[in-house]
């Protein structure tokens, strides 16, 4: 089956993901509270105890906490097609004309819409609580799609747990325990100059880091470094590696 034809059989699919959103608005819930609540929370929690008035930290914590939000929205996708495959709709597209790669990538696209709607809800909310990009609006931009782009790059990992996981138990804990290495064991919260030394050179190689990094970077008009390329090459990598691992084991199953 050509390119073409598994890309419009994949958007078909997604139409099938939003319709489901559009028949129970309650799935939204989790890409609109979460991220507001994220902000809330770490702001007014650390904002005086890491930068010593919660406004500058603000400015400092914000792109983190939309990478965090976007990257935790991805147990959505695990949990979602894991419930997918138990209710067998997936045994039905496998019985149909369909590349088997369609189905995956579908429920992928579809949450790439979600996640753009979570960061948009960040960003929003940010701006509500005083923060101002020093950047240009292309940087500004491209900070914002280099976050989506990432956070696409973690649905495949997810829907690679959601085929392999036996249980919904299984998948919620390995789920939650690889996304908290991710996401607290980065820059995210703390500028990696202030951890442990024994902690920082974990921080330093995360990708969480390295998107945190970026977006933060381009967001308020400050050097990027190599923080860019590395979080390119990082979200090609992880979509790459475990895109192809997801369609080989939906191929077994």
């Amino acid at each position: 089956m050509n390119i073409a034809v598994t890309m419009r059989q994949s958007l078909t699919l997604t139409w099938r993901s939003l319709l489901k959103i559009r028949h129970s608005p309650d799935q939204l819930l989790d890409v609109t509270l979460m991220p507001i609540s994220f902000v809330l929370i770490f702001v007014f929690l650390f904002g005086n105890a890491v930068s010593g008035n919660w406004h500058a930290y603000l400015e400092f914590v914000l792109p983190g906490v939309a990478v965090q939000a976007l990257v935790f929205g991805s147990l959505n996708t695990a949990l979602g097609f894991h419930n997918d495959l138990r209710t067998g709709i997936f045994d039905r597209f496998r019985s149909m004309p369909l590349a088997r790669s369609a189905p995956l990538i579908g429920r992928v696209l579809g949450d790439a819409v979600r996640n753009a709607l979570s960061l948009v809800l960040v960003l929003a909310f940010g701006v509500i609580l005083g923060f101002r990009p020093h950047g240009s609006p292309v940087r500004w931009l491209a900070g914002c799609g280099l976050i989506l782009l990432f956070a696409f790059g973690i649905c495949w990992i997810a829907v690679l747990l959601g085929l392999l996981a036996r249980t919904l138990e299984a998948l919620q804990a390995f789920s939650f325990a690889l996304l908290f290495l991710l996401v607290f064991g980065s820059n995210v919260f703390v500028p990696t100059a202030k951890l442990p030394g024994w902690l920082q050179a974990w921080v330093k190689i995360n990708p969480v880091s390295q998107v945190t990094s970026a977006g933060r970077g381009l967001a308020l008009d400050t050097p990027v470094g190599h923080s860019v390329i590395a979080s390119l090459l990082w979200t090609a990598g992880i979509a790459v590696v475990f895109g192809l691992a997801a369609v080989a084991v939906y191929r077994r199953r």
